[in-house]
């Protein structure tokens, strides 16, 4: 995933990062405190941490690769904000051996859950790291997504597959373990005992748009963004896009 502060990247982002500024600016006003404790769980490179820490919040990413958390401290340090991101080597299977339990105000899981063995189970993992009152972000790849581009590029066995196999897989080949459905995610989240304040389609157009026509026609960037940010909230596009993002809320939470 691109740095949201870079203009072409942000067709990536743009949609999820303006979700959760909005949460952690409401997570601010509710709290009284300037700075809120985040944990980025997958975080990488920093692609969300950095924006986060640019904003004031102190940032904990932990990620099981080392090369990873090599480019985060120096993406941090270019950024001026190496004071408020820590990277911590580790996964959301052994999540709290590397960080406190409940000490968090929010938490981002950004294409995680594709990977874990049982995705219920590691949302519940995350959601225990929240305090009392906060908000996951839950970003993960979405099933109808993947099942229209095998089948725009012609690959309708695979198309088919993918919509029929329970964890949304095209093939032996498919790199992703896990797809899922805007009502899967949601059900996960309510499972694990939080609120679900909104739902969003992720690159329902961008992944479908040539590149070159973005970069090349004058004003199709933004006028592409603000297609996708248009579309994102209606559910009828859920079912296409290529992630859903979920912000999941405490009980409360999301009265503040």
């Amino acid at each position: 995933m691109s740095d949201p502060s870079r203009p072409r990247a942000s067709l990536r982002t743009a949609v999820v990062w303006d979700v959760l500024q909005d949460a952690l600016d409401r997570r601010v006003k509710a709290t009284g405190r300037d700075a809120l404790d985040v944990l980025d769980t997958g975080g990488g490179s920093g692609n969300f941490a950095v924006p986060v820490a640019r904003l004031g919040h102190r940032v904990t990413v932990v990620d099981p690769s080392p090369n990873a958390l090599f480019a985060l401290e120096r993406r941090a340090a270019e950024a001026g904000v190496a004071d408020r991101v820590r990277g911590v080597q580790g996964d959301a299977h052994g999540l709290f051996d590397v960080v406190e339990r409940g000490g968090y105000d929010a938490v981002l899981c950004h294409g995680v859950l594709e990977y874990v063995d049982d995705p219920a189970e590691g949302v519940r993992t995350v959601v225990a790291a929240l305090r009392p009152e906060g908000v996951l972000s839950l970003l993960a790849a979405g099933l109808g997504g993947a099942v229209l581009a095998r089948a725009l590029a012609g690959h309708f066995k695979e198309a088919r597959q993918a919509l029929d196999d329970p964890n949304g897989r095209w093939g032996e080949a498919d790199p992703v373990p896990h797809r899922f459905t805007a009502e899967q995610l949601a059900a996960f989240v309510e499972g694990a005992g939080l609120d679900v304040g909104a739902v969003h389609g992720v690159r329902v157009f961008a992944d479908l748009v040539p590149g070159v026509l973005v970069d090349t026609e004058p004003g199709a960037l933004d006028a592409l963004l603000k297609l996708e940010a248009a579309a994102a909230e209606l559910p009828a596009f859920h079912s296409v896009a290529t992630q859903l993002h979920v912000l999941g809320e405490t009980r409360g939470a999301g009265e503040a």
